[in-house]
Parts: C-alpha cells; structure tokens; sequence
C-alpha cells in the first residue's frame, strides 16, 4: 500500500513540475521528496519522471499513473473533508472575514444566498483590519477571508475569483499628480508609497508596495499602515500615496484623496481564502456562492 506522502509527493510533483514548490507546498525538504518519489518509482519498477538540471516532466508511464491517482486521491480528499466538517458539526456557523467595503457587501450577499437555499449552516460575516487579516485566518478566528490577490502562501488555499477592479493611485489633493487624469506604473518612481502592516514578505500586498518601477526606477517605501483609513488619513496629509482599487470612488470619498486609474497596471482581484489544513466542502460550495455574488456585483 502507498504511503500518503508518498502519492501526495508525486501528485504535486506531476502538477508543479519543480522540486522546491513540492516541497514548499508540503512541508517537507527537497531531499525528503526525492527520497519518497525514489521509493515509489522503486515500488513501479521505472521511473516516473525524467529530471534535468532545468526540467521535470513526467515519462509516459508516470503520466498513466498521474491519472489512476489522481481521480483516487479527489475521493479520499473530498471523504476526509466530509469527515472533518461533519466532526466540527455542519450546524456550526461559518464565519466569514472580509477586508473592505466591496468585499463585505459581496460576503453579505453569499450570507443572504446561503441562508435563502438552504446551505445547512449559519454564515456570520465580519470585517477585518488589513493588519488583522491573515492572522484573523491563521489563528482560527474566521473560517474563511474574502481578500485580495495576489496570495502567495502555501498554508492558505484560494477559491475562484470573487470580483476584479480596475487599480488606481491615491494621492492627496495638493500632490503634484493630482491635476493629472491617469498615471502610468512609472510615475511611481520617487513616489513615497505606503505600505501596509501584516503583510508577509512577497506573500500578500506586495503589489501594492512595489521597490522599483518596471523600468527599475526606485519607489520609496513610506510609514506602515494598519487600516485602510490609516492610509486615506495618511494620504490626504500628504505622508504618502497608497495603491488601491477602483472601489475607492464608491465607498471613500474624500475631498483631500484624488484617486487616479493607472493605465497600464493589472486589475486587482479578490478571492475567498481559507486553511489548507481545513479545506472542507461546505467552504467550498460557499465560495462558489460568493463567486456568483461578486460576479453579479460588479455587473451591477
């Protein structure tokens, strides 16, 4: 019989296609993960992946095993998920954080749908602090975080994206920008930016605070940050500028913050996100919910 690790090594090894993401994603070493994937090749008798010093990619036969699998884990996954929530009891509610204003009237609507069709379970919504937000998720205060991406972190899986709104620059209204109608990426450059508290490294928000222009001109990053009126109050004394989302216009308006669309950045998108170590199916039929909320929402 195999091992959990074993095929849990060698299901993501087969998507990510990268020893270290593996790893990452696990939680294991490098040397722990070839160590499992040489004793499961050992067990077929050939190897299931051919290894380069640049690539990895699956043999023919590791590719036919990828498929027997991978339909076998689904269903020992989604069993012990049933499992789980039926031991943490389904009547529980779910409690459901969100950050920000757009955010909270899209969890609010999921809240509403859950409670119109029958969900079997309460949803209690509740706002977080920007600082808050993924210790709010880590520390079991909510069940699930509607937060924006992007979200890199390996102990936190992301649903489907909730909504996307255009990105824009906040500056106050005597900055030197403020007369202008949109900016460019590179006008950040000897900006004094903002950034926001409980941000991990490179994890989360680290968009909103970038060191360098994409032409490598640099960015200075300003005072921390723990809530978004933190940032608007900052603003609009003239500390820094901070980037937001286009929700801004709707829900903060102020008359010494300018908001500026940025013609050349991405969208930000928003997502539901929760414990990899909790991912149960309840979580995700909400999520799906709250997809076709934000999706309505922004047609709206």
């Amino acid at each position: 019989m195999l091992e959990r690790l074993e095929w849990e090594v060698f299901l993501t090894l087969a998507e990510e296609l990268h020893f270290g993401r593996t790893a990452e994603r696990l939680h294991v070493t490098t040397g722990r993960v070839s160590q499992l994937l040489k004793k499961l090749e050992g067990r077929v008798g050939a190897p299931l992946f051919t290894r380069t010093s640049r690539t990895v990619e699956l043999t023919e036969i590791g590719i036919q095993l990828h498929e027997d699998l991978h339909l076998a884990h689904e269903q020992v996954e989604r069993g012990m998920a049933r499992a789980v929530d039926a031991a943490s009891g389904a009547l529980n509610s779910l409690r459901v954080g969100y950050v920000g204003a757009l955010a909270g009237q899209v969890m609010h609507g999921a809240a509403r749908k859950c409670a119109e069709g029958g969900f079997g379970s309460p949803v209690r919504t509740e706002e977080v602090q920007v600082a808050e937000s993924l210790a709010s998720l880590r520390e079991e205060r909510v069940d699930l975080l509607a937060i924006c991406l992007p979200l890199r972190a390996p102990d936190i899986l992301v649903g489907p994206v909730l909504f996307a709104e255009p990105r824009m620059l906040a500056v106050s209204a005597g900055h030197r920008l403020a007369e202008r109608t949109s900016v460019s990426m590179e006008d950040l450059a000897g900006l004094t930016l903002l950034r926001p508290a409980g941000a991990g490294q490179d994890e989360w928000l680290s968009d909103r605070a970038p060191r360098r222009t994409p032409a490598g001109a640099a960015v200075v990053g300003g005072p921390r940050v723990s809530t978004f009126q933190e940032a608007l109050q900052q603003t609009g004394a003239g500390v820094g500028a901070v980037v937001v989302g286009a929700q801004v216009e709707r829900f903060y308006s102020r008359p010494d913050v300018v908001y500026l669309p940025f013609r050349d950045a991405p969208a930000i998108e928003w997502a539901v996100a929760w414990l990899r170590t909790r991912d149960t199916p309840r979580k995700r039929e909400f999520a799906r919910i709250a997809r076709d909320v934000g999706q309505r929402a922004v047609r709206g």
